[in-house]
């Protein structure tokens, strides 16, 4: 067992979401020092984003649109950005058509030459066209149960299979189940409270979250190959892959990854929407355009193609029974770790697709659950 004592410092692996936000907890609530270690050579995980030479702000690892309903979340980053109001919408390339996802009343009009105009409307044409499925198996059962084969097959079935390598029937319905669908006229893909992007950039808001001069960050540096001494710290936590950190002894647990391709062009703007989804026979799955979003004034434009692949950086967990069972025995080792003080902690580490709120969440919950006495504590001291 690891001897902890208050006096020692925290070690975090990992400066992505979830990595920062316990880093900034532990030193500017508990003023403890922090050394956060990150194996790449940028902040913020899949998040990192930069200016290019022709001065757009651009992300490294592909778009990341903030959304969220939690006030808790919203007024937390709020310390550490201004926002930019932002509603995301996303347009699908189907047959010929650009058409609006989530699926909603123009999408079916414009797909079948309908003429649907309110949502009893909308909800009669569901009603007819899905397949009543009340515990669906996996995600081919879940789509069509939704949406009725024909949009499956028109929309999501292929995107499915370029983005996972799989087909919907071999997937979870989890995946499936994430598809909103409307019976009115929103486009918007998200419908939460509050949905923006931060001034400056995400590296900016993680850089100010890591501003405290209490914590030493370290880049390019490889937890793995290092010879740190864990004794030499209150508390640990990792927020990296839970397979490599057992050096895979249940198994490698499946991830998939993205491979981007971004192009600069001279125009202001190279398409229509900052997503469209391309669910047809392309090798890409999607192209984004940043510019949208942050709402940059430019003569040019970058366009980034994005191509799943199981090479490289792990994006998303593969959600289905034999990765399930695996990761379920490397839960219960990690969780005999917490009594050494060693924590796993964020998307990777508890192998579930969170959104960037929930990882956020994720972490300030498990901050706030460690440290309940000392919160409590502090607080009564401040009411005093």
């Amino acid at each position: 067992m690891i001897s902890m004592s208050k006096n020692k410092p925290i070690l975090v692996i990992g400066a992505g979401i979830s990595g920062c936000t316990i880093a900034e907890r532990y030193a500017n609530i508990l003023g403890k020092k922090v050394l956060i270690i990150e194996e790449r050579e940028n902040i913020g995980g899949n998040c990192f984003d930069y200016f290019n030479k022709d001065g757009i702000l651009v992300p490294k690892y592909g778009p990341h649109f903030f959304h969220t309903n939690d006030e808790d979340v919203w007024n937390y980053l709020s310390n550490f950005i201004e926002w930019k109001p932002y509603e995301h919408r996303v347009l699908s390339f189907v047959e010929g058509k650009m058409v609006p996802i989530p699926v909603n009343i123009d999408t079916i009009n414009k797909i079948f030459n309908a003429k649907l105009s309110n949502s009893r409307e909308a909800k009669a044409w569901l009603k007819k066209n899905v397949e009543v499925i009340n515990r669906p198996k996996n995600s081919e059962e879940a789509a069509v149960s939704r949406v009725g084969r024909i949009l499956y097959e028109k929309m999501f079935k292929n995107y499915t299979k370029k983005q996972w390598n799989m087909l919907p029937s071999e997937l979870d319905p989890e995946i499936m189940n994430r598809i909103p669908v409307r019976t009115n006229f929103d486009d918007r893909y998200f419908t939460d409270k509050y949905q923006a992007m931060p001034e400056g950039g995400y590296s900016k808001l993680f850089e100010n979250m890591l501003s405290n001069k209490r914590i030493i960050k370290k880049f390019n540096f490889n937890f793995f190959d290092s010879d740190i001494n864990l004794k030499n710290y209150e508390k640990i936590f990792f927020t990296g892959p839970i397979d490599k950190f057992f050096n895979y002894s249940q198994g490698k647990l499946q991830y998939r990854s993205l491979k981007f391709i971004h192009t600069t062009l001279k125009k202001c703007f190279f398409q229509e929407r900052a997503q469209i989804n391309y669910p047809g026979n392309q090798k890409f799955t999607r192209i984004t355009e940043p510019k949208h979003a942050t709402g940059q004034k430019s003569k040019k434009t970058t366009i980034i193609k994005e191509y799943p692949t199981w090479v490289g950086s792990p994006f998303y967990p593969v959600i289905n029974k034999n990765n399930l069972s695996k990761y379920e025995k490397y839960a219960k080792k990690a969780a005999e770790l917490r009594k050494d003080g060693i924590y796993l902690v964020g998307r990777l580490a508890e192998y579930r697709y969170l959104n960037m709120d929930d990882a956020f969440k994720n972490a300030l919950n498990l901050f706030n659950r460690l440290n309940k006495k000392q919160l409590k504590t502090n607080q009564e001291h401040v009411l005093q």
